[in-house]
């Protein structure tokens, strides 16, 4: 943090290769909540007062279908994608990393929607398939094995995003601190956001892809 804070102030207030702007302009972009803007253009509703209360393309899949899901499910794709590009171009590799880790905080709590958006995954691909393609391939196969055998969305996420940082001491070598230590801090905020699908999954109170909500 102390580095971070001296790397900025060399870097300069006003410049766009100060890491604090950069972490500032890719939350930013993570507050484009696409489930969220999709919901209130087409349905003219507020999906967080639907299914699970959340601002996902899981969700949306649940209350709106599988066309505004995959729409949500690639634009908040995109916008990791972007952050990282952001961030790679101004500050080189650990740009990226903060970039990546900004933009996916930005969708789990967007300040314009009251720090209540979504869980992540969808951005969280994003940035992994800009990082370290390979280590996100990995993981997604590993993620979709498991909801096609479990219809479970949520266990299928959890244990992906959970599995990133090891995968990639594994996959991603030579290993690189900075590489895992922003892949364990997307992976523990992935989980962390994940917390209420946990206890239904416990309780067996979980919802299975395909089913709609309201």
């Amino acid at each position: 943090m102390v580095y971070l804070l001296y790397w900025s102030l060399e870097k300069g207030v006003n410049s766009l290769e100060n890491p604090i702007i950069i972490a500032l302009i890719s939350y930013a972009i993570g507050n484009f909540c696409w489930a969220y803007i999709l919901g209130k253009l087409f349905k003219k509703e507020d999906i967080r007062e639907s299914g699970s209360k959340n601002a996902g393309a899981t969700n949306a899949l649940r209350v709106y279908g599988k066309k505004i899901a995959a729409f949500a499910f690639i634009l908040d794709l995109l916008k990791g994608v972007l952050a990282v590009y952001i961030g790679g171009k101004f500050l080189g590799y650990n740009g990226k990393l903060i970039a990546g880790v900004s933009v996916v905080l930005g969708h789990d709590y967007p300040i314009v929607l009251g720090f209540k958006g979504g869980k992540g995954i969808a951005t969280t691909i994003g940035v992994l398939l800009s990082l370290h393609w390979p280590t996100a391939v990995v993981c997604i196969i590993i993620g979709v094995l498991i909801i096609v055998k479990s219809r479970y969305v949520s266990l299928g996420s959890i244990a992906a995003a959970a599995l990133v940082p090891f995968v990639g001491i594994i996959v991603n070598r030579p290993f690189n601190r900075e590489y895992f230590i922003a892949t364990l801090i997307l992976a523990l905020m992935a989980v962390y956001k994940h917390k209420s699908n946990i206890r239904r999954l416990i309780n067996k109170e979980e919802f299975k892809i395909g089913e709609r909500v309201k």
